[in-house]
């Protein structure tokens, strides 16, 4: 029903937007990781809403609870199950749309599929279901950094047409949490809060690009054909909502260039098999090469505008409305840990599986 995902490290998430809660089921963390919980709880905080004065006004303290798979701080091999209340479900805002099809929400689709659909907050189609995956994913980030430290971050890169130019080489977490935009580049950071601030005093939204580096990835992770590396990051991404683009590596700017201007050349770094470049973004014939991964998320505007628009009802007659409630201008600055999150849930279980397979963490041996 398109509520799980991964093979070996498998997160289910449940809930809906406006109802008891969300949460998240975790299958396949390796046993005794000493999980911090407070590592976890500090990720949904930078999930939450209402965290600045550019995101939504819901006021949701996300205090996650854990309620099987941990025991004296270890985990113990079993289903992980991970909870999370909502406290300020308003569904009052929603009740003038219980009939009408928003703009470029999921409430005709999900109408049509399912012939029934949860009208408040726009149920399991709501951003408020990646609360569930940014805890599954801190879990998962945790794995990561205990078996193979590797390092996960995100950043926003674009606001419109303001776009930042940042080291995936260099760039730290604290630049990228200096800021309510998550944009490491203070001057641009600026900039684009600004923007946002301006669209959100006109009614309406903005959406932009996020960027990830994922690095000490080991090389191997990924398999060929329908199960490249790329291809599984690509899945995450889209899946979250408002993602609209997904780019491995240099992505479409790629297209400009002669593939002699574009490979990148191996090197010998202290014996290991490297690139000189990494317009590849770490990732070769769909399998993991050694370097940083590196790509980026495209996603679009916020739906719910504070303008009149024409729609029709579930009668199919035309009728315009004026949408209420609380939203974000712009989804990319609470985005950038669902960003991390994905990320970090598909490196796991790739890191799981190419381990099952071939009995370490690193390349077959030749």
């Amino acid at each position: 029903m398109g509520s799980s995902t991964g093979l070996l490290f498998r997160v289910t998430t449940f809930g809906e937007s406006h109802g008891g809660a969300i949460g998240a089921v975790v299958e396949g963390c390796p046993p005794r990781l000493a999980l911090d919980l407070d590592a976890v709880q500090r990720e949904l905080d930078r999930r939450k809403p209402g965290q600045s004065s550019i995101t939504t006004q819901r006021k949701e303290s996300d205090r996650v609870q854990v309620l099987s798979g941990l025991a004296d701080g270890l985990t113990l091999g079993t289903p992980i199950a991970l909870l999370i209340p909502n406290e300020d479900a308003d569904s009052r805002a929603y009740e003038p749309f219980r009939d009408k099809y928003r703009p470029s929400h999921a409430d005709y689709t999900y109408d049509t599929k399912y012939g029934v659909r949860a009208w408040a907050g726009g149920g399991r189609a709501s951003a408020r279901e990646t609360a569930a995956r940014v805890a599954a994913g801190a879990v998962a980030k945790q794995a990561l950094a205990a078996l193979c430290g590797v390092e996960i971050l995100a950043w926003v890169e674009q606001v419109g047409t303001i776009r930042a130019e940042v080291d995936p080489e260099t760039v730290t977490m604290e630049q990228i949490e200096a800021n309510i935009v998550r944009c490491p580049d203070v001057e641009t950071a600026a900039r684009m809060e600004a923007l946002i601030r301006e669209v959100r005093a006109d009614g309406d939204t903005i959406g932009g690009v996020i960027r990830c580096v994922a690095r000490n990835v080991p090389a191997g992770l990924g398999d060929p054909v329908f199960d490249k590396l790329e291809a599984e990051l690509a899945r995450a991404m889209l899946s979250l909502p408002a993602c609209k683009g997904f780019e491995s590596g240099s992505g479409f700017a790629g297209v400009t260039q002669r593939g002699s201007a574009h490979n990148d050349a191996f090197i010998s770094v202290n014996g290991q098999v490297r690139t000189s470049t990494n317009r590849s973004g770490g990732i070769q014939g769909g399998i993991s090469n050694g370097m940083p991964i590196l790509f980026g998320a495209a996603f679009k505007p916020v739906a719910t505008i504070f303008k009149p628009q024409d729609t029709v009802n579930d009668a199919g007659e035309a009728v315009t409305l004026m949408p209420r409630g609380r939203h974000d201008p712009c989804v990319l600055p609470r985005a950038v840990p669902m960003v991390e999150a994905g990320a970090a849930m598909v490196l796991l279980d790739q890191l799981l599986r190419q381990r099952g397979q071939v009995g370490s963490l690193g390349p077959a041996p030749r």
